[in-house]
């Protein structure tokens, strides 16, 4: 798509933010339709974040046109929106390699650009990093603008009003630009999502246009050009200019909401929001997938994507691939939610990412989305779980280590009957180290009172999820992100014996392989290649993390002379810590090797490179095995 386009165009000769700022606004309107042909191109091909960054194209020529980077500094929340940030700061042919192994990650990071003035990946960050940055600007006496760059969604997040308060009371110099597009990652929700929408058609809820005039008619150069402009936003439709109350309550001017769209008037008010000496709120309202009518029509669907076909905007499937743990779970759900009305879930704003949208489809009074506040989801929770419900929390894994002193506290010192269901557990993929959900079984397994299951497959999530809902205490279930094993899941939901394991097979080497969860097929796969050289080793499924299957383990060691632990999860504190732990402390004598994630934050990739890196594939598996038996 861009290949004969991009030899004759202005992004080819963009190579800094500097480069901008001879552009005339034509040829700023020209780079923008360059830099969605290019974004959507790329993605088409890595996948990646297509519909936010798509919205947010013009936004960044105007900031970058204005503000000199990387003095001043630009911090993007989350970082989905930030693919023309990207492109526009060094990185545009790295950007061909976006999310594959060694090439540029999909979020800004310190480690890959003196751009990225903050490495985000988790939402509601930016503000409170940004005030980090405007204090330590005014202790060191430089003067460089910092903005702060947060999506409505992320906005609906705690940390995001901690910020906005603390700021507001220093009152520092801080622009902080709310990139107002209606969606986050599914549909908004809350009371702040709630406060927008009104602020966008409904002018009297807060004041007359006489008022708003008065007011903006304060701010020198821009006031009536803002006022005018915003009257008409979209599709024609009058929606007149409504300060942002709650904003200026907490000690932030505010200007918007304006066209975020429209370059030539996001350029002419940050030209004079930078002559502000106190925080300053700019509403600029965007539209989620701007330039490609597929990403327009379905922003969910093209928030975050695999490949596919521009020219249809369908997704390219492996058609022959079993079912995800995801979809399988949410269909375990939805059936064990007919049977037991107290059965609740809740999601922190991503009911479709984790499967629980079918069973808002099929119980609406049962499911409760909270926005991007997984600390509020998980107390939600223990209330409800402390009042005779059984909830069931699903959340990505990595996103669930912001709920760690609200688990900790509200659920397991109540020992309250809630199931944490951590999707996408383990090494994910091209999103990299800040979605890998390496550290749960780590600091789930400290917490007194918790049970922690990881299935080896599909089948096994299911009677796990079965089993978490009997048991009268705090269950985590971590299963990983994709496609199962092709396990059939047809047999009815049955109880699991808790803490207890199962041996898939018995070998007579003296090797025995205890693995949790996904790795267990790994094992199985293992123990083949070690079988075609007469070495038939005994393979487990630990099932359970917590609590361990003491009496196999010691049944184990009477039997063999080597252990290796398999897990797809950091080594420190993890599955295999539990079992060494428990052998020194039983004084049992046998060899043991784990494997598993190192002590380091692993990078982007694939699922299999990443599990290659981390020495977790079965041909790695069985030469760890040969050199435990050579020594």
């Amino acid at each position: 798509m861009m290949n004969n386009f991009y030899n004759d165009n202005i992004l080819k000769n963009i190579n800094n933010p500097d480069d901008l700022q001879s552009l005339n606004l034509a040829e700023l309107q020209r780079l923008a339709f360059e830099l969605r042909e290019y974004i959507i191109d790329t993605v088409s091909k890595t996948g990646g974040h297509l519909a936010p960054s798509l919205g947010a194209v013009d936004l960044t020529l105007a900031l970058y046109s204005v503000f000199s980077l990387p003095r001043d500094k630009v911090i993007w929340d989350v970082g989905h929106q930030a693919y023309a940030h990207k492109i526009l700061t060094g990185r545009r042919e790295g950007f061909l390699r976006l999310r594959q192994k060694n090439g540029i990650t999909g979020f800004p990071s310190r480690a890959e650009s003196p751009y990225d003035a903050f490495g985000v990946g988790h939402a509601s960050t930016s503000i409170s990093a940004a005030l980090g940055m405007a204090i330590a600007r005014d202790l060191k006496g430089t003067g460089e603008h910092i903005i702060a760059v947060i999506g409505d969604g992320a906005m609906t997040g705690g940390e995001a009003f901690e910020a906005l308060n603390h700021a507001g009371d220093l009152a520092k110099n801080l622009i902080v630009v709310l990139n107002d597009n209606g969606r986050s990652i599914d549909y908004n929700v809350g009371a702040m999502s709630e406060y927008l929408s009104r602020l966008r058609v409904r002018p009297e809820y807060s004041k007359t246009k006489k008022d708003i005039k008065e007011i903006l008619s304060g701010i020198p150069h821009i006031g009536d050009k803002v006022f005018k402009t915003a009257e008409f936003i979209k599709e024609g439709v009058k929606s007149v200019l409504v300060p942002g109350i709650i904003f200026e309550e907490m000690g932030f001017k505010y200007v918007g909401p304006i066209d975020g769209h429209n370059i030539g008037l996001m350029r002419e008010v940050f030209e004079e929001v930078r002559l502000m000496d106190s925080p300053v709120l700019v509403h600029v309202r965007t539209k989620k997938g701007c330039g490609y009518i597929p990403a327009e029509n379905a922003p969910d669907k093209f928030h975050g994507v695999g490949k596919f076909d521009i020219s249809t905007g369908n997704i390219i499937k492996d058609k022959a691939a079993p079912p995800s743990y995801t979809s399988v779970f949410s269909k375990a759900l939805v059936e064990l939610g007919n049977k037991n009305k107290k059965i609740v879930a809740v999601t922190a704003a991503m009911p479709e990412g984790t499967g629980l949208k079918q069973f808002a489809e099929h119980y609406p009074d049962r499911f409760f989305d909270v926005g991007i506040a997984e600390e509020h989801a998980v107390t939600l929770a223990a209330g409800m779980a402390a009042n005779g419900m059984r909830p069931v929390v699903a959340i990505y894994s990595t996103f669930a280590q912001r709920a760690y002193d609200q688990l900790l506290h509200d659920v397991c010192l109540q020992n309250l009957p809630v199931v944490m269901c951590l999707d996408r557990a383990g090494l994910v993929g091209a999103d990299g180290s800040t979605h890998h959900g390496a550290f749960d079984l780590s600091y789930l397994r400290s917490m007194p009172n918790m049970t922690i299951m990881a299935p080896k497959d599909e089948n096994e999530l299911r009677h796990m999820l079965y089993t978490a809902l009997e048991f009268d205490g705090p269950t985590a279930i971590r299963y990983p992100r994709g496609s199962g094993t092709g396990a059939e899941c047809d047999e009815p939901m049955h109880l699991l014996q808790k803490g207890k394991g199962e041996v898939i097979c018995e070998g007579d080497s003296g090797v025995a392989l205890i693995a949790a969860g996904n790795m267990v097929n790994n094992a199985v796969k293992a123990a083949k290649i070690l079988a075609n050289d007469d070495i038939n080793v005994t393979v487990v499924n630990a099932r359970f993390i917590k609590p361990l299957d003491n009496d196999l383990i010691c049944q184990i060691a009477g039997t063999h002379k080597i252990l290796v632990t398999i897990e797809e999860n950091v080594l420190m504190g993890g599955f295999g810590a539990a079992v060494l732990e428990f052998i020194s402390d039983e004084g049992i004598d046998i060899k043991v090797k784990r494997l598993g994630i190192p002590d380091r934050f692993i990078g982007q990739g694939t699922q299999a490179e990443l599990r290659e890196e981390c020495g977790l594939m079965p041909e790695q598996i069985a030469s760890t095995v040969n050199e435990m038996r050579a020594r």
